[in-house]
């Protein structure tokens, strides 16, 4: 997945897991982006392993994402930063689920996937995710060193669960996490499944989720350029460390990062 337009450079890949990697299995999670006139879409989703056919169901769920997402955006791309894009953000998932489900029938549970979605426009970003995956922006610097930021995940199911809510889950449309971000300075967008979380993300004593400076920056680093397609290093680079043993380690699950860096322009 190389360049993209719009001013953004986009690269991303999934690869399965150490465990898949074992036992001969698919990778279950998948990425995509689009980009139509001044409106981007990057959508990320993680199947769940124990359904027969999760692996089509994340497919299906990004190549869904980025085509309502970006109809929806491009045709209300003035859009003002608010509400309203919360609203926009929560139709286009209902078109997505809609879509989903209709094509699936009755064998819908068996295509289980979480979703995440970043909006990128000129004048906002819009965020929107069901499920465990995560957000991370580039923005701004203090003291000369770049900031990274976490967008908020959906809240747990119960104090006491760990339980993933999936797009196909009977309540999801009340479980999907929106956010608006109005801030220029927004230079890096990074979007994952969760078995980047031990490595990309902290855990405060509060709770909440924040970058972890050293991995992020690394990779956000690795694609900044001025111009050009990705190259085939680059791509190669990227595989290499999310198959590390480095990342396995922390996490044995297939593994998914998508991330887009403002263009330099001469």
């Amino acid at each position: 997945m190389g360049a993209g337009r719009a001013g953004w450079r986009i690269h991303g890949m999934s690869v399965e897991g150490y465990r898949h990697r074992r036992d001969g299995r698919p990778c279950q999670d998948a990425c995509a982006h689009t980009v139509s006139g001044q409106v981007t879409v990057l959508a990320v989703a993680d199947g769940a392993g124990s359904r027969p056919r999760s692996e089509e169901g994340s497919r299906l769920a990004v190549d869904l994402a980025v085509e309502h997402f970006v109809r929806r955006s491009s045709a209300a791309v003035d859009t003002p930063p608010g509400e309203a894009v919360h609203d926009l953000l929560a139709d286009a998932f209902h078109d997505v689920t809609k879509v989903f489900l209709d094509t699936t029938g009755a064998s819908a549970v068996d295509f289980a996937t979480t979703l995440t979605v970043v909006v990128l426009t000129p004048g906002w970003l819009g965020h929107l995710t069901v499920g465990d995956g995560f957000v991370v922006l580039r923005a701004g610097t203090e003291d000369g060193e770049r900031q990274f930021h976490a967008l908020p995940q959906p809240a747990a199911v119960s104090e006491y669960s760990n339980e993933t809510v999936f797009l196909t889950s009977p309540d999801a449309g009340r479980r999907i996490h929106t956010d608006c971000v109005v801030d220029p300075g927004v230079d890096g967008v990074l979007l994952s499944t969760d078995g980047l979380a031990q490595a990309a993300l902290s855990r405060s004593a509060a709770g909440a989720p924040t970058p972890n400076t050293s991995f992020v920056d690394a990779v956000f680093r690795s694609l900044d350029t001025t111009s050009g397609p990705v190259s085939d290093s680059a791509h190669e680079n990227l595989a290499a460390l999310l198959r590390s043993d480095r990342l396995t380690a922390l996490n044995a699950d297939d593994k998914t990062l998508l991330r887009a860096v403002r263009e330099v322009r001469g």
